[in-house]
Parts: structure tokens; C-alpha cells; sequence
């Protein structure tokens, strides 16, 4: 994966410390101002601190608030779906002097009360990876247009299926993220259905967890077995649907198709669990808000507006109309390997 070139300045080690309902990780030291006092104090608020993406996600966050010379505190709720966790991490941060909190809702709304009292006191709030409803309810989002990730995820199986009516199983994330929401409808329009289309033979949503994915999905496969293709909305998802498949011997029929592009999510392709995954690039997300946050710090200039970080589909299998590339291209742009 490309890197931005940081600049290198040294910081006081990491303390790892746990808090009730929520995670930290800290780099921190002296007081706190909001923006233009010349020192970015950084809150990262992710939706959980187990999901490989938002550990990605962090990481990168804090290696580059420690490159830029920035503080840095990281939090995150205890599920996908935590808005309580994620309000008492954002009132922490606030507690704590932060100038920026980076945050990854897990609702598109459960959270804005919490985000209007943050920039009410004059706390640059950015959106990584979701969007808030409404969308300038933070000063601005950074993210993967996840209705294009979607699309592009609807568009591949579509191609696959050479014609063939679907036969579909979607396992969607947390209901009323606006992440979900758009990569459904985003896939929907891909392959050229619509909600309620009697081509979808079942649904569930199982929070982003691989075992509730599992679970879900066999539950659906007790209601019919005559499928040709299954949307999940991240690669955890992925994995607890093809494992569920996998015990009935169905998965050689079926195109499944997922979104993030971490590199289990990439080997995961490679070995043909997955017809199709589409990346994302969390490390840009992250990198660019931390940089947003050492400028607003310096200068008191907040960035605006929603910057696409981007998406690629990933497959050894092109269709025809469908922008790929392949797993050895991916395996070098994942995320989640070490690199």
C-alpha cells in the first residue's frame, strides 16, 4: 500500500490502559487548546477494538500522530453498534483536553448529540470510514465511497453469474449504520435488483461479526438451498457465511462476494473462498486525519466536505466491464498484514 510521507519526531511510548465500555491506547503529555494552539492532542473513536480494520485504522492513526509530533488517544466501543460506548469515549476525550477526535460511528445518528457538544466546544471533529446523518454533522468525512464499494461488489457478481437470474442471500452489518446502508444499495444497483426483489431469497444482519455471519446464514440455508450468490458486507461477514456454506457442500455454487481488502480478505480470494473482495484504504483514511488534525492545531483551517479515499476490486477471476486487480496486487495494498 502506498504510505504518505511523514514527518519523523519522537514521542513518549504508548500506555495501554482499559477503561468501562470502551479501550485506550495513549501517547500523551501537558495541557490542551483547541484550534491554533501549535499542538494536536488527536481522540480516535472506533467502533471496536477487534475488528482487524479498525485495529488497521488505529495503528495507522497513532503512527502517524507520532510522526507528526501530535498526542494521540484511542478508544472504541465494545461492539459494532456501542453508541453509549462511543458517547462516554467522546465525552473522555473532551475530559481529556483533545483539539481533534477522529471518530468511526457506529450509527450514522446515535452519536450527533455527543458530536455537537465536542465542536460546540471548539473540537475539530472528522468522520473516518462512515459518514454521520446528516453528513455536516462533523466538520468533514473522510472515507471509501461506500456505495460505489458496493456497486462495485454488485457489478462483479452480476458478471458472473453470465446471465443467470440471481438466487441471493445478503448478510448486511449493523442496522442503521450509514456504511451498511450504502454498500446494500450500492450492491443492489450493481447486480440490478431492488429491496423486496423476489430474486433475494433471505437476509440477515449480523453486526459485523464473523459468528453471528455463521449463525445468520445458517439460518437462512434452512429455508432453501437453491442459490447462486451471496453478498456480505465486510470480509468477517465473509468468512462466517462461506463457513456455514462450507457445512452444507454449497459454497463450490455459489459467487460470494465481500468489502474491505484486508489481506485475510485478499488470501481469502486467492484460495476461492471469495469470488471478489473490494478494498478500501484505511491507513490513507487515518493518515489524512491525523495530518487535518496537526493543521487545524497549527493554524486553526478545518477541512470540509466528504474526500473519497478510494476502492479496487480484487479478483484472479476479471469480468468483462468490471475494473480489477488481481490477489499478487493485492496482497502487496492490503492492510492488516504487517506492513
Amino acid at each position: 500500500m502506498r504510505h504518505r510521507s511523514l514527518t519523523a519526531l519522537a514521542l513518549a511510548a504508548a500506555v495501554a490502559v482499559s477503561t468501562a465500555g470502551c479501550t485506550v491506547e495513549r501517547h500523551w503529555g501537558g495541557s490542551s487548546k483547541t484550534g491554533g494552539s501549535g499542538k494536536a492532542k488527536v481522540g480516535l473513536v472506533t467502533k471496536t477494538d477487534t475488528n482487524p480494520y479498525f485495529v488497521e485504522l488505529r495503528n495507522a492513526a497513532s503512527a502517524a500522530a507520532k510522526a507528526n509530533g501530535a498526542d494521540f488517544s484511542a478508544l472504541a466501543g465494545q461492539f459494532d453498534g456501542d453508541n453509549d460506548g462511543q458517547v462516554r469515549a467522546i465525552e473522555n476525550l473532551m475530559q481529556q483536553g483533545v483539539n481533534t477526535i477522529l471518530i468511526t460511528p457506529s450509527s450514522s445518528t446515535g452519536v450527533l448529540k455527543a458530536i455537537k457538544d465536542a465542536r460546540d466546544a471548539g473540537i475539530l471533529v472528522i468522520a473516518l470510514d462512515t459518514a454521520t446523518e446528516p453528513p455536516d454533522a462533523v466538520d468533514a468525512t473522510f472515507a471509501t465511497d461506500n456505495f460505489a464499494a458496493g456497486e462495485q461488489q454488485g457489478a462483479y457478481v452480476k458478471a458472473a453469474l453470465k446471465g443467470a437470474d440471481p438466487k441471493l442471500l445478503m448478510v448486511d452489518g449493523t442496522a442503521g449504520s450509514s456504511v451498511d446502508t450504502q454498500r446494500h444499495g450500492g450492491f443492489l444497483k450493481g447486480i440490478g435488483l431492488k429491496d423486496g426483489a423476489p430474486e433475494i431469497k433471505g437476509h440477515t444482519n449480523a453486526n459485523g461479526d464473523q459468528s453471528l455471519a455463521q449463525q445468520g446464514m445458517e439460518n437462512l440455508l434452512q429455508r432453501t438451498t437453491d442459490l447462486n450468490a451471496v453478498y456480505t458486507m465486510n470480509e468477517p461477514m465473509g468468512r462466517g457465511a462461506y463457513a456455514a456454506l462450507k457445512a452444507r457442500g454449497l459454497n463450490a455454487q455459489l459467487t460470494v462476494g465481500s468489502i474491505d481488502g484486508g489481506c485475510e480478505g485478499v488470501q481469502n480470494v486467492k484460495n476461492g473462498q471469495f469470488a471478489v473482495t473490494v478494498m478500501q484504504f484505511p491507513r490513507k483514511m487515518a493518515e489524512q486525519g491525523v495530518l487535518a488534525a496537526v493543521e487545524y492545531a497549527k493554524t486553526g483551517k478545518k477541512p470540509s466536505g466528504f474526500v473519497n479515499t478510494g476502492s479496487t476490486a480484487i479478483t484472479d477471476h476479471p469480468m468483462p466491464g468490471v475494473p480489477s486487480k488481481d490477489t499478487a496486487w493485492g496482497l502487496q495494498n492490503c492492510w492488516g498484514g504487517g506492513k
